[in-house]
């Protein structure tokens, strides 16, 4: 039997406001059926969980989002089966999940009897310490991508003024009558997601997401995003109004407003949004060049002005990565405390008392992705 096909996003992320995050979505019973929501310290194995889990199931479904940690992208937080509308994630803090239907629905698996406490109490201060430090690496982190946020917005807005919106809006209309056409059945469900993340490898882009959910891709290239904003979210809007149910891919530095991709599974088809720090290596269906909407001679006018903002955003992002590579080194002495006291037999049986439950799910499962 083949494995499932598998999309990788991001669902929170270290922003200008802090870590801003979509997880209070994730436990939604319009969207699953089931929802697992692990509860454990650093290092109590709950992403090692989540792949086994992943791993033991993907046979049994057509389509896997693993969910990864921003500030340690080879870690998950969370996995999404959708053959069997089942969730399980990670629900400590910094994106900490309460049940919205205890029981009815959510399921909590803690993982806080598996430890023998005063091994881990007798460095309390120690962990005290490195908690308090990798809080201020993440606030620093922060701070430098407020500094590169402003310069990237202030080129953003140099360049909305040069940007002909009603051209814009007409193309949108265009790809719409060509690729969205009413399917009259009420509106769609917006799934919203992270395709790209600044972590500390830099800023990582799950390109294999892409060729997971779309065989035909719109390639919008566009320096400053004036155009493709206004472009995807038109398409979004069409989408869900036609009855599409959709990915919506936000940028990391603006979250509640800057759509960087759309995906819609059903059509198997993606529009993209490409720049100096987002580069996706896949074949496009189509070219979309941002300066076709722009006045060329107005926006050169503003050169000098801009390309100093990107140099200096560039720099100042590069300090933000810094930042997070410190707080990562610092997490993992965190995490090697409380291994001192963690019975991974235990994490193992309940593990497997997971898996056993998830698999009653399956002769009943709806398959969302054929």
């Amino acid at each position: 039997m083949e494995t499932a096909k598998s999309a990788d996003f991001f669902l929170g992320a270290n922003s200008p406001n802090g870590f801003s995050s979509y997880f209070t979505e994730i436990n939604d019973p319009k969207l699953t059926d089931n929802c697992y929501v692990i509860k454990g310290c650093p290092g109590s194995g709950k992403s090692t969980m989540m792949k086994t889990i992943a791993e033991r199931l993907s046979e049994q479904e057509s389509f896997i989002e693993n969910i990864h940690c921003s500030s340690d992208p080879d870690s998950l937080d969370g996995v999404i089966l959708h053959d069997s509308r089942t969730v399980i994630a990670d629900g400590t803090p910094p994106h900490a999940i309460e049940p919205k239907l205890p029981i009815a629905y959510e399921t909590i698996v803690s993982l806080y009897g598996s430890f023998d406490y005063p091994k881990v109490a007798a460095h309390r201060a120690e962990a005290a310490d490195l908690d308090r430090k990798i809080k201020e690496c993440h606030h620093r982190c922060c701070c430098y991508l407020s500094g590169a946020a402003a310069l990237l917005g202030d080129n953003y807005r140099t360049a909305a003024e040069c940007t002909d919106y009603a051209k814009v809006i007409r193309l949108a209309q265009k790809l719409a009558q060509k690729e969205l056409p009413d399917k009259k059945i009420g509106p769609g469900t917006e799934r919203k997601r992270l395709l790209s993340a600044i972590t500390p490898k830099g800023i990582l882009s799950y390109t294999n997401s892409v060729t997971a959910i779309c065989d035909r891709i719109y390639v919008i290239y566009d320096e400053y995003s004036a155009a493709s904003r206004v472009l995807l979210g038109a398409l979004r809007s069409f989408a869900l109004d036609n009855g599409y149910d959709i990915y919506s891919c936000y940028c990391p530095l603006a979250q509640r407003e800057k759509l960087e991709h759309l995906f819609i599974p059903e059509l198997r088809l993606g529009f993209v949004t490409q720049n100096q720090y987002i580069y996706f290596n896949v074949q496009p269906y189509r070219v979309i060049h941002s300066s076709r909407f722009t006045d060329k001679e107005k926006l050169k006018l503003r050169k000098q002005r801009m390309s100093f903002n990107k140099r200096a955003a560039k720099e100042i992002l590069q300090e933000a990565v810094k930042s997070l590579q410190t707080a990562k080194q610092l997490h993992d002495d965190l995490e090697r405390i409380y291994r001192l006291g963690i019975d991974f037999t235990r994490v193992e049986k309940i593990q497997e008392e997971v898996i056993a439950e998830m698999k009653r799910y399956y002769p009943a499962a709806q398959h969302l992705y054929q």
